[in-house]
């Protein structure tokens, strides 16, 4: 769950930042072939995690001290967020 819950920081970290930022080296290793021919291979595991996330804080036994209706809508929005910048690419 805490994995998660770092999860959702992260991506919600990204979308504030500025394009400099979010410019990184090209990826290295066996993976590289595959994430180039996949567009926004990150964005798309991320919103995968955020969709699992979710789903525990909706399931979970409590309400993570009255924070989980935020972290929940947090969620929705960083989800929102993501699939609107997937339709803006250029493929």
């Amino acid at each position: 769950m805490l994995k998660k819950l770092l999860a959702v920081t992260v991506v919600l970290g990204m979308m504030s930042a500025t394009p400099a930022m979010m410019t990184a080296a090209p990826p290295q290793g066996g993976k590289e072939k595959r994430e180039r021919n996949e567009q926004h291979p990150h964005i798309k595991a991320a919103l995968h995690e955020l969709e699992e996330a979710k789903r525990e804080l909706q399931t979970a036994a409590h309400d993570f001290g009255g924070h989980r209706k935020e972290a929940v809508e947090a969620v929705d929005n960083a989800i929102k967020q993501l699939r609107e910048a997937l339709k803006y690419d250029k493929k």
